[in-house]
């Protein structure tokens, strides 16, 4: 039973097991695995996607894991585990693709960010499409978070708290895409008890 209400969280629980892994090793980790502008002369097609699990430093990684902890905590129900892994590579691969067509200057890029706002915004338009008036809220808050950032740059702290510079378009590129494949799939019905669907059925 433990094994079952553990399965639909093991993407963010990888997730945060390999950011503190890479974490761990340091600098050697995140020059070996970081987004980098060259990453197609070069043939390194890893980083498209391990650029977004290795950080700045200690304080950069516990904060975006963190940020995953909330936003899964409050739209996990809201798709399937292998809808959600779909949204997690579509959006990650958003982000740093659109950083190499769009974004040429930005020279190296880590951290999962970007990919949180995709996941904040398909879990909000998930939301949204099964009847969930809360989320029609988060939205709003994150689409006015993203034109500050757009308009005047990061939010206030944000460059102190992740230990280095922001690079804000990640995050609405990473909305845009996190926006993009929620359309593509249909939400869960909403369950009766959001948080433990199995209540109902005396599985505690």
């Amino acid at each position: 039973m433990r094994q079952d209400r553990l399965r639909p969280h093991l993407l963010p629980i990888i997730l945060i097991l390999f950011s503190t892994i890479f974490a761990l090793i340091g600098n050697a980790a995140t020059e070996l695995l970081r987004y980098q502008s060259d990453i197609f002369t070069t043939h390194q097609l890893w980083r498209l996607l391990s650029g977004n699990i290795v950080h700045l430093g200690w304080s950069h990684m516990i904060l975006n894991a963190l940020g995953l902890g909330l936003i899964w905590g409050l739209f996990w129900p809201t798709f399937t585990t292998g809808r959600w892994l779909f949204i997690t590579l579509f959006s990650a691969l958003t982000v740093t693709l659109g950083l190499y067509w769009f974004m040429p200057e930005v020279t190296w890029y880590v951290g999962l960010s970007g990919l949180l706002h995709g996941l904040f915004v398909a879990g909000t338009i998930g939301g949204i499409r099964r009847g969930d008036h809360r989320e029609a809220l988060l939205l709003t808050v994150i689409i006015a978070k993203l034109l500050w950032e757009q308009i005047y740059g990061p939010m206030p702290g944000t460059a102190d708290m992740a230990g280095g510079p922001v690079i804000v378009e990640s995050h609405l590129l990473g909305a845009i895409g996190g926006a993009i494949a929620a359309l593509i799939f249909k939400p869960h019905k909403q369950p009766e008890n959001k948080f433990d669907s199995s209540a109902k059925n005396g599985n505690y």
